[in-house]
């Protein structure tokens, strides 16, 4: 029973490549100009080229593909769950379209609902890959640091960016906190003879429903916890507050700039120029 061994969001592999060595602002807002380009994109060829860049930057991270990959396997019956949805009960949204598959009563499947399905499902995995790149080169100091950074951008609106940057980044450590605990009560649960592994999927999932209770009841000690840590050491958010590290953007961080600049306005103009010369 090891669940933690497919959790990679949250994780951090030390490492001297040069992705690691970038200002973790340029990373965030390279993550999230990513995230822009893939819900642009509407084109197969499209999604393979924004594949091969992430597999190309994994690459030069010195990241190991079949780790970065081992986070998606926990995921994968929640999409076909959604996969089989969409396809099944969708055909509604494509009144226009002749491709019928099937049909029967509230079933309609239609040719473009498989395929705008398909290429939906891989874009959630490319998401959540991207973020996983974001957090297995990042530590979390760095990654609190490069988001309060930017949010401090904000401060004319009254934005709290340092609690909502440790907000967002203690949620974000929590995954494999929380999974690391639900692993150690599943483990306790057997060694007292519980079967959780017998019997058909359904029969798995009401076994581990009663976990569910002592999982929460540990994460809310584990937060309690965290927060008597922090009053303790006078923890004020960041009125007042100095660092020991001052963010400076160096010139690696203006080339992968410059890099990105070019990839996404590249990626752009495909996205919305090619397919209309191609149809």
């Amino acid at each position: 029973m090891e669940l933690s061994k497919n959790i990679t969001l949250g994780q951090y592999i030390p490492r001297q490549s040069p992705i690691h060595r970038l200002d973790p602002r340029v990373k965030l807002l390279g993550w999230v100009a990513l995230a822009v380009i893939l819900f642009s994109i509407r084109t197969l060829s499209g999604y393979l080229i924004f594949a091969a860049v992430m597999l190309w930057g994994l690459r030069i991270s010195q990241v190991p593909l079949g780790y970065a990959l081992r986070g998606i396997k926990p995921m994968l019956p929640f999409l076909l769950f959604l996969w089989v949805f969409q396809v099944l009960f969708s055909g509604s949204l494509y009144p226009w379209s002749m491709q019928v598959v099937y049909q029967w009563h509230f079933i309609d499947i239609r040719l473009e609902g498989v395929w705008f399905s398909t290429l939906l499902m891989v874009r959630v995995i490319l998401l959540f890959l991207s973020v996983t790149w974001l957090t297995l080169t990042t530590a979390l100091v760095s990654l609190t640091d490069g988001t309060e950074s930017l949010l401090s951008l904000f401060k004319w609106a009254k934005v709290p960016a340092n609690e909502l940057a440790m907000i967002g980044v203690i949620a974000l450590r929590f995954v494999p906190t929380m999974v690391d605990e639900q692993e150690r009560i599943m483990k306790a649960q057997m060694a007292r003879g519980a079967d959780l592994d017998q019997g058909n999927w359904l029969m798995r999932v009401k076994a581990r429903i009663p976990m569910l209770i002592p999982m929460f009841i540990s994460t809310m000690r584990r937060a309690e916890e965290m927060i008597v840590a922090m009053e303790s050491r006078c923890y004020r958010g960041g009125d007042g507050r100095t660092k020991r590290k001052q963010l400076k953007l160096q010139a690696l961080d203006w080339k992968a700039i410059g890099v990105l600049t070019v990839f996404v306005a590249g990626m752009l103009v495909y996205n919305y120029l090619m397919p209309p010369l191609m149809g």
